[in-house]
């Protein structure tokens, strides 16, 4: 199974936000960027991602599931983009910080590190579980 990083603002979205929104989830719209959405087009029912607040904070903070696959996003009036559904799964015990992340050099070929503008980005399985060791 595939794994997942979903990038918000906690200004536009926030981890307690997307906590709030409970088992039925929320639609992850908005994005327009065609890698972001080529990864969102691969996600499958079940998988899971790492829900990471950019800007200020700059930390994963917590475990999201896609609840529901690729769908049309309402937002897109051109209806070139799509979107996918996600629900909290749990927070991360401790944040991991992008520059924690950034110092560890297993870490060094993450999409997180090298292109830390892509709002939906794969995770290795490798990368996956060094940050929830990090996480504790």
């Amino acid at each position: 199974m595939a794994h997942w990083l979903f990038k918000s603002e906690p200004a536009t979205w926030s981890w307690d936000q997307m906590v709030a929104a409970g088992a039925e989830g929320t639609f992850w719209n908005g994005v327009r960027n065609h890698l972001a959405k080529q990864q969102m087009m691969a996600m499958q029912l079940g998988e899971r991602g790492f829900f990471y607040h950019s800007n200020a904070e700059k930390a994963i903070v917590g475990i999201v599931e896609v609840i529901r696959t690729y769908h049309p996003d309402h937002t897109d009036p051109t209806g070139k983009f799509g979107m996918v559904d996600v629900k909290a799964v749990e927070p991360l015990k401790t944040p991991v910080s992008l520059a924690r992340i950034k110092a560890d050099p297993r870490l060094s070929a993450m999409i997180l590190v090298n292109n830390s503008r892509l709002s939906v980005q794969p995770v290795t399985e490798a990368e996956w579980e060094l940050i929830l060791s990090m996480a504790g």
